[in-house]
């Protein structure tokens, strides 16, 4: 692939892809396209897509010119591998895009959650000084000699290891292959073993990818196996969790809250139980998104493109 006789065509509604791109002075022809329609009607002008949700598996006939896909996210279920590669386009994903951010973002779901800042601000909104409690189970809770579950340890889910352990906290991981132990968690176990180890857990965080194994890996009897006391945080994707059954533990109070990032439909409906929950603090899928994003998913990007340039593989984070 020569880089000078190529196009890029970035399109999403609201990253700055193409903007930041011009500031890299690298000299490759690129433009941005906003919105589904602009996508599709400029599918055949680059050499090289940069997109991640609007993508159509039937825009693949219309990108005749189309030589590789870079997916601006970690998630690439949307994309037909097999379609992809009878077409002759390489395909990459963005994972680590966002590790810093996403392992962030969970971290603060559960202060926010153990220092009940969400119904602080709730509080403050409504000119009310919340008297000291003399119920100890309703008070403000401290992070240190709590033990926190964490399913998935790829990048984002060590790196919050590495959080928690900053805590003090005890680190329980779940993942497939435990042959190699993982820095900063204090006990490794099979991902089969959730069901037993739930009940230990003070806190349960879901970072894992979306997967057949994975998808309603928190259902009803995974709820009702957790403390009473304990918090769930999902910066995962929404299908791993079942969402009814979780409403209904929150409004139960069969566990104490939960800190959500991901849903199953989203936007998240306005009519969803979620949006009141007061032991329930939901963020609209931001947990990636930081002043950074757009350049980590260049830097990828670069990389990849360099790679294509010299005709080396695999490249970086290469589905297809």
């Amino acid at each position: 692939m020569d880089l000078n006789d190529i196009t890029i065509h970035f399109s999403h509604s609201a990253y700055q892809l193409s903007t930041l791109f011009e500031q890299r002075e690298t000299g490759i022809k690129h433009f941005q396209t906003w919105n589904p329609d602009e996508l599709r009607a400029r599918m055949g002008d680059g050499d090289v897509l940069v997109l991640s949700g609007f993508w159509k598996n039937d825009m693949l006939a219309a990108a005749d010119k189309l030589r590789f896909i870079q997916v601006c996210a970690a998630g690439f279920d949307q994309f037909d591998q097999d379609a992809i590669r009878t077409q002759g386009v390489r395909l990459a994903n963005a994972s680590g895009v966002n590790v810093n951010a996403v392992s962030d973002h969970a971290m603060a779901l559960l202060l926010s959650l153990t220092r009940q800042l969400h119904t602080g601000r709730d509080n403050q909104r409504q000119a009310n000084w919340r008297p000291m409690i003399s119920d100890l189970a309703q008070r403000e809770d401290e992070l240190p000699g709590k033990t926190i579950l964490i399913f998935g340890l790829g990048k984002i889910g060590g790196r919050l290891a590495k959080l928690a352990k900053a805590f003090d906290m005890t680190v329980i991981g779940l993942k497939r292959d435990i042959s190699q132990p993982v820095e900063h968690v204090d006990e490794l176990y099979s991902s089969d073993r959730l069901m037993e180890l739930l009940p230990r857990a003070d806190c349960t965080a879901l970072t894992c990818p979306l997967t057949p194994e994975t998808r309603n890996i928190i259902d009803a009897p995974a709820l009702a196996a957790m403390k009473p006391s304990s918090f769930l945080i999902n910066v995962a994707r929404g299908g791993c969790v079942d969402e009814p059954a979780l409403i209904e533990a929150l409004g139960s109070n069969a566990i104490a809250g939960a800190g959500i990032d991901v849903t199953v439909e989203e936007p998240l409906a306005a009519s969803s139980p979620l949006w009141s929950l007061e032991n329930a603090v939901v963020t609209p899928h931001t947990g990636g998104e930081t002043r950074k994003y757009e350049d980590n998913v260049i830097d990828i990007l670069l990389t990849n493109l360099e790679r294509l340039s010299k005709d080396e593989g695999p490249l970086h984070n290469q589905i297809v």
